[in-house]
């Protein structure tokens, strides 16, 4: 027997929900329509439905508009019967029912971000856990001390102890020996890096080693420093160095391959900074990259910086990076349609509605209110008065009559500024709601059991509206 589904719509939604639903060729359901008395269907509340819905009788659940606000848990208890958001945007519906793949959970990754404190001799130990801090909650596992040739760094041991005090896992970066010393025997975790050279350090501290050759870029010499140390049964990561574009990128991505043909089981460590620092392009593309062949060689370990200021989000996007691909190689597919966050600047479905379907909206409206929708033709905002289109605000800005309404104008420009920017780089635009920028720019948890709060131009409106002519 099939699934009955009861879904619950505003009066200007109901055409495009029925179009959605009767275009689902895979549907396993049967379903009926309902519209509860208001026009748009965001403006639902769970208080409005427990009111105006007389039963649910015979539905195996109920599913509300995504933007309704309320107790849904309140709604079940009341009708005995599930009550369940769907998406926000009913063109999402076949992906909502597993028609165009299931979300997938990312809460697993088999690598570790290491993310470095740049400079550490020159800053203070308060400045390095406030930065260690930005670091572990944008996604970074163990907290890199980077030392600096030729600088004194006194308190290196201090840092190491406030760190580990801390709860954080920790790694000293340093081309000088004695600092690594003094790093291992101050309880750092890991060491960066030691040569066959320098592999009597291993001998002295407890610390898992970074290993690389006594020429870096030489691949047999890190062959070398890894065999030596294959020896001692100890756990290590091996480093074959990623070089810049034009210092020798693609031999390096070459020397990677290599390593892990030779040793199919070690970890391996990828340090991206030298890509995504040296390289003036979005990192978040740049990342994604390199983290989908990170996972096809194993590489277990990412080191990253973020000094440039182009660099500000690197260690959210690997964080999310690292668990999308672990996700694509458990599937043995491409990534995609796994997560949207990795998508920044440009979205896979940016116009939901197009013009005839925009046209038919404005043409239920029957209050001053505006709404505005972006299509692959521009912007359109309309009330009761009226369909305007462009693709620039300052063209609409003379049809709306709002000139003697400053909060109002302020607002319609925020948002035709949000529009317009959506139009030009191809990303959903949603009235209301700050654009999406994925991994770049963290959103808040969108709390559906209450109304956000009314913005200042919402509340100058109703004080120009109370206060007396004249």
């Amino acid at each position: 027997m099939s699934e009955r589904i009861l879904f619950i719509t505003g009066k200007l939604a109901e055409k495009s929900l029925r179009r959605t639903l009767e275009g689902l060729n895979e549907r396993t359901f049967d379903y009926e329509i309902r519209v509860l008395g208001v026009a748009i269907a965001a403006l639902l509340t769970a208080d409005m439905i427990k009111r105006r819905l007389a039963d649910a009788d015979g539905f195996d659940r109920v599913l509300l508009p995504g933007r309704c606000r309320g107790d849904t848990q309140a709604l079940t208890a009341h009708f005995g019967v599930p009550f369940e958001r769907g998406p926000e945007e009913l063109k999402d519906l076949p992906r909502y029912f597993g028609m165009q793949g299931a979300m997938r959970e990312l809460d697993r990754s088999d690598m570790l971000i290491f993310a470095e404190l740049v400079d550490a001799p020159l800053g203070t130990i308060d400045d390095a856990l406030a930065r260690a801090a930005q670091y572990r909650a944008d996604g970074a596992d163990v907290i890199d001390i980077g030392c600096l040739p030729d600088t004194p760094f006194p308190h290196l041991e201090d840092l190491v102890g406030a760190l580990k005090a801390a709860g954080y896992r920790v790694s000293v970066d340093s081309l000088v020996d004695e600092d690594l010393l003094r790093g291992g025997r101050a309880g750092a975790d890991y060491l960066f890096s030691l040569s066959a050279k320098s592999l009597w350090i291993a001998d002295e501290v407890p610390a898992i080693p970074i290993l690389i050759g006594d020429e870096p870029t030489r691949l047999e010499s890190l062959f070398a420093t890894v065999d030596q140390f294959l020896t001692r049964d100890r756990p290590f990561y091996a480093d074959a160095i990623l070089d810049p574009i034009h210092y020798g990128f693609s031999e390096s991505i070459v020397r990677y391959h290599a390593l892990r043909a030779r040793y199919p089981a070690i970890d391996i460590m990828m340090g991206i900074g030298n890509l995504s620092e040296l390289t003036h392009a979005d990192t978040l593309g740049i990342n994604s990259l390199l983290l989908g062949l990170a996972s096809e060689l194993n590489v277990t370990g990412l080191l990253t910086t973020e000094v440039s200021g182009h660099c500000r989000s690197v260690v959210r996007e690997i964080d999310l990076a690292r668990r999308v691909m672990f996700a694509a190689r458990e599937d043995s597919s491409p990534p995609r349609h796994i997560d949207e966050g990795l998508l920044a600047l440009h979205e896979r479905h940016p116009f939901p509605y197009d013009d005839t379907e925009i046209r038919e909206f404005a043409g239920a409206v029957r209050d001053p209110n505006f709404r505005i929708q972006v299509s692959a033709s521009g912007i359109s905002i309309y009330n009761r008065d009226g369909l305007n289109v462009a693709t620039d605000p300052y063209e609409l800005f003379p049809r709306l009559a709002v000139e003697d309404d400053g909060s109002h104008a302020f607002y319609l420009g925020l948002e035709l500024a949000r529009a317009q920017i959506a139009w030009q780089l191809g990303k959903r635009y949603e009235q209301d709601e700050e654009l999406k920028w994925g991994v770049v720019v963290p959103r808040a948890a969108d709390d559906k059991q209450h109304f956000a709060a009314e913005r200042s131009t919402l509340q100058a409106r109703k004080r120009r509206r109370k206060s007396p002519p004249g």
